[in-house]
């Protein structure tokens, strides 16, 4: 047995090395250990004894050495015995109340299927950046994901990762170094004005006509026409408040409910819509009237705009599926809900608006994200006005 040499804390940091010998299965394994004192139990007055495992006697030397310097500089901290499995449950339990209902039901269902199964067994201590590198390399090899899969894998398991090191319970995240697969921005499908044409037609007297139509001429989200409330429609000014959406909170199945909660960015912004999409509230405001009128006692008053027959809340994914249908049938069975919010974006800045203006509308947190989105429009007219100066100069010379 080799001992090290004592430091100056004496018998608090002395340490010791020697080889040990694991007999499993029929076969005989061995390694390296290293013990030191971390200090004494103010109870019982003992030391208190402290281990390091590793494969060579110099990788124990090493990390050994480590924990003597530490003990000396006064910076020595517990080893934490906590699984990454065990910090993860505390980690959803305690430091993510404050997530959106649908926010924290993706963080479950990235730990469940992904980060419990292939890392939950680590202690956090033992969680190396390779081991994380082979993880995320494995959820795009083996596991067929997509690179914005991987890299929102990724980011569940860093922000846990990164409120360990705030605590103290690691030093250093082993995940901050992780090189991710590049994530290409699937192109935009805006509808041109064609085939705006055709579904306005195929919508006129459908029972989401209204719904559908103000999200094409305000770009707002699915989530946010479906959870504007009449308190936030301002008739005598021509404004929108948009500071809420309607999401749905994960259940058993058949038992999911949904709530209005802040929006995608946590901030609320007012836009002021083109007239015809005022009028088109008036008309939502007149047919819910009549709607109360029958429904008498049973109407549930929550201030929805948007609404079924008896002032409930639309399920957004009927809402959706209908959706899907007009656009089948018009030919274009491949556009999403969410392509009206781009062809709105791409109409407004054709139509001359700058784009902050387009930004603050959209709700995106800068104008240079609304620019790298949607900068082949702009590029798009910037090469038209080139052609009109073109023009301009033949008819001079």
């Amino acid at each position: 047995m080799a001992r090290m040499k004592q430091t100056g804390r004496g018998a608090s940091g002395g340490g010791s090395i020697r080889q040990k010998t694991l007999k499993r299965a029929g076969r005989t394994y061995t390694y390296w250990e290293a013990r030191y004192t971390a200090g004494y139990n103010p109870n019982t007055g003992r030391q208190i004894q402290r281990t390091i495992t590793g494969k060579t006697k110099s990788e124990v030397a090493q990390k050994l050495r480590q924990k003597l310097v530490e003990l000396d500089m006064g910076t020595y901290q517990e080893p934490c015995q906590l699984t990454v499995g065990e910090w993860l449950d505390i980690w959803m339990a305690e430091y993510n109340v404050h997530l959106k209902p649908r926010t924290a039901e993706s963080y479950r269902c990235q730990i469940e299927n992904h980060l419990r199964p292939e890392l939950g067994k680590y202690k956090l201590e033992d969680l190396r950046p390779h081991i994380v590198q082979h993880f995320c390399n494995e959820l795009l090899r083996g596991g067929g994901l997509t690179p914005k899969t991987v890299k929102t894998i990724h980011g569940v398991l860093h922000k846990a990762l990164e409120q360990a090191v705030t605590l103290g319970y690691i030093r250093t995240n082993p995940s901050t170094g992780c090189i991710l697969p590049r994530v290409t921005r699937k192109p935009l499908a805006p509808l041109d004005d064609e085939t705006i044409k055709r579904f306005l037609a195929k919508v006129k007297g459908h029972r989401f006509e209204i719904i559908y139509l103000v999200d094409l001429f305000t770009g707002l989200r699915k989530g946010e026409v479906m959870g504007l409330t009449w308190s936030r429609v301002n008739f005598q000014k021509g404004t929108l408040l948009i500071d809420k959406q309607l999401q749905r909170v994960p259940g058993r199945k058949g038992s999911d409910r949904y709530t209005l909660t802040s929006t995608k960015s946590g901030k609320a912004r007012k836009i002021t819509p083109a007239p015809f999409v005022m009028q088109l509230l008036r008309r939502q405001k007149s047919r819910q009237a009549e709607w109360r009128l029958r429904a008498g006692p049973a109407w549930e008053d929550q201030d929805l705009v948007f609404t079924n027959e008896l002032g409930g809340y639309l399920i957004p994914e009927t809402v959706y599926k209908d959706f899907k249908k007009v656009m089948a049938a018009i030919g274009s069975p491949e556009t999403r809900l969410h392509d009206l919010r781009h062809s709105y974006a791409v109409a407004a800045i054709k139509s001359g608006d700058d784009i902050k203006t387009v930004q603050e509308n959209l709700g995106h947190a800068s104008a240079v994200f609304t620019l790298d989105v949607y900068g082949h429009v702009t590029d798009e007219m910037r090469s038209e006005s080139a052609q009109r100066m073109e023009s301009f100069i033949e008819k001079l010379l």
